[in-house]
């Protein structure tokens, strides 16, 4: 038997409707239009308004849209995978209630937690399931309802987050392409540079944790961008050293959306031309787990069999590691 590799198949997203553009920043915060653009290159993200909807709700939409678009049978998946870092509620797995949602009646579920990493993180996961042999069709989402845990009067992180999600389905394939090679890192350095307070094991939620605040996310800024621009890059760096790929090689850079100028440091480290690094963080801002999978959703028509894409991310804790992915069809 010829060895199994792991394959993107199909893609789907889901972004809300409702849209927080800078210009509407500029009236809640002490900001304007040119600060955000120039420092994160974001022009607008979008807000899941709908009264009673987490991030379940994402991941549904996206994994609906990917099924629509593919006309997968979703009694035929057999694992659904949930990168998100902020989950309808503590204990109850989200992947769980998703899987049951989109008729995925034969499959186990579970999250994956890993912040901005998530989804880059359940790619080697997923990738693993199917090259064991015995799963032959894994549905990994990413999904974050980002403004449920942000704090609109702070203008060091507001600006920066916003609500989406991206499901891609792995299949087996015996012909060497998909995922080729994957590069993942951890440092609990990162721990106190980004982070929720309260809410947690170690400090559960009380009066006084709600009365202070404790419960949106905190960012060091400068300290999380200087790991963040070293850590991609390198990562970026080495999977290509490793697996000989120059940058006449690299089809697509699918890198994380945080920053415009992480991004731009490294495909100058990788030495890429900008028209192979995909962008669409000034639509959405940085939507943690969703970035990945909305990149490949918003891009798929420019994919070809073959293509050589790079994959890289940068969350809290810190994690970051970069994915060598052949891409597996042409969009008919």
């Amino acid at each position: 038997m010829n060895t199994i590799t792991a394959a993107i198949t199909a893609v789907g997203s889901y972004v809300p409707d409702y849209i927080l553009s800078n210009q509407v920043l500029e009236t809640m915060i002490d900001t304007n239009d040119e600060w955000i653009t120039t420092r994160t290159g974001i022009k607008e993200r979008r807000l899941l308004k709908e009264k009673g909807a987490g991030s379940s709700y994402l991941a549904i939409k996206a994994a609906q849209n990917l099924i629509e678009k593919s006309g997968v049978n979703p009694a035929e998946i057999d694992l659904v995978l949930l990168a998100t870092a902020t989950p309808d509620m503590p204990v109850a797995s989200t992947g769980v209630y998703v899987a049951t949602q989109i008729g995925a009646v034969n499959a186990f579920a579970y999250d994956l937690q890993a912040a901005c990493s998530s989804f880059l993180y359940g790619m080697s996961t997923a990738a693993a399931y199917i090259q064991s042999g015995r799963y032959k069709k894994v549905l990994l989402i990413g999904a974050d309802k980002m403004s449920s845990i942000i704090d609109y009067t702070d203008r060091a992180t507001c600006i920066i987050f916003g609500d989406g999600a991206g499901a891609v389905l792995f299949e087996p394939n015996y012909d060497g392409l998909g995922l080729q090679d994957e590069y993942l890192r951890s440092d609990g350095i990162g721990r106190e540079y980004l982070k929720i307070d309260a809410g947690g094991s170690i400090l559960p939620t009380s009066k006084e944790t709600v009365e202070n605040g404790l419960h949106t996310v905190f960012q060091d800024g400068k300290t999380v961008f200087k790991y963040a621009v070293s850590g991609m890059a390198d990562v970026s760096e080495k999977i290509m050293k490793r697996n000989n790929l120059t940058h006449d090689d690299v089809n697509w850079l699918i890198a994380h959306q945080a920053n415009k100028r992480i991004i731009d440091a490294t495909a100058e480290r990788m030495g890429l031309d900008e028209s192979k690094v995909l962008i669409n963080i000034h639509r959405y801002g940085n939507t943690t787990s969703g970035t990945l999978p909305l990149l490949l959703s918003d891009f798929e028509d420019k994919f070809k069999k073959g293509d050589n894409l790079i994959f890289a991310a940068f969350g809290g804790g810190f994690t970051w590691g970069a994915i060598y992915l052949k891409w597996a069809y042409d969009k008919h």
